[in-house]
């Protein structure tokens, strides 16, 4: 009888005290937080989801006014305002003007981008982290006070209506950013690596082209997707040095819908759904790295 206690004690004091009643154990989520913290999760999609069905709803509406009614498009439902932008507008050309511009800007920023965040992440020479903090100052100036001087180096380099002209004025937004961006992801990468690619034999570039910059593709890919879109949706500049209406950007051609007595909103509706379709492909070819990329280059400063 004793030897029966003593086992059975032994057995409840490696079990651990059982739980309170009611108690939740940790890990666990009550049925209540759950379906709190999914509601919240459905009403945030739902939100972010609204713009973008309203604007493909308003785009099969065939008049321009029709987003004063929205209830009655759904009678005269309607892809003619789509067939109207491809045949009868520049929009082949803007969309050639834009990935000449957006890509331009992808490969030359993210280019300049990794080697500086590599420069200032691996070698110690006078000044480096007050060059960081220069290019983080570039990014305080309004575009309103840029416009101007911007203009002139342009003009005189005989740059004005160019896409290499563009696209150096966006490298002057992309370049900084991601220089900072890919700096905090280099840190990220063991020192070891590039001893060891030095005891191999590689040069410094070397080691970076051949070694650091496959490790550092979610960073690339982040990079990449930031000038790309800071360059296919900037209006200010694009408006203000391309001056002939076949090389405008989309987000500068979309201005020609509106004009100072009328505004055709049917067909800008058609035309930004349009718009989106080269987002999409572009973030679909790098989704896989972008968010580790966004999170990696946080863990280390």
């Amino acid at each position: 009888m004793s030897t029966t206690t003593v086992e059975t004690s032994a057995a409840v004091s490696k079990a651990g005290p059982a739980p309170a009643p009611g108690r939740i154990r940790r890990g666990e989520q009550s049925r209540a937080g759950s379906l709190v913290s999914h509601g919240i999760l459905i009403v945030a999609s739902l939100v972010a989801l609204f713009p973008i069905v309203w604007l493909v709803f308003l785009s099969l509406g065939p008049d321009k006014d029709d987003y004063l009614h929205p209830g009655g498009i759904w009678k005269k439902m309607t892809f003619e305002n789509y067939a109207f932008v491809l045949q009868h507008t520049e929009f082949f050309s803007w969309l050639k003007s834009s990935l000449i511009v957006s890509l331009g800007t992808t490969v030359i920023g993210v280019l300049l981008a990794a080697t500086t965040g590599y420069a200032v992440s691996r070698m110690r020479f006078p000044g480096y982290r007050k060059f960081m903090w220069v290019l983080l100052v570039t990014q305080m100036f309004p575009v309103a006070v840029l416009m101007v001087p911007m203009y002139q180096m342009l003009s005189d380099l005989q740059l004005i209506n160019s896409y290499l002209g563009l696209v150096l004025v966006y490298c002057t937004t992309a370049v900084p950013y991601c220089a900072w961006l890919l700096k905090g992801y280099f840190d990220t990468i063991p020192f070891e690596i590039d001893e060891a690619g030095r005891i191999d034999g590689l040069t410094p570039f070397g080691t970076f082209a051949r070694l650091i910059l496959p490790l550092a593709k979610p960073g690339l890919a982040v990079a990449a997707f930031y000038s790309f879109l800071t360059a296919f949706g900037e209006v200010a500049f694009a408006s203000t040095f391309m001056l002939s209406d076949t090389k405008y950007t989309f987000a500068v051609g979309l201005q020609s819908f509106v004009s100072e007595h009328d505004a055709q909103r049917n067909l800008m509706a058609a035309t930004a759904v349009l718009i989106a379709i080269p987002v999409s492909a572009f973030f679909y070819l790098v989704q896989k790295n972008l968010v580790t990329g966004l999170t990696a280059g946080g863990t280390k400063g």
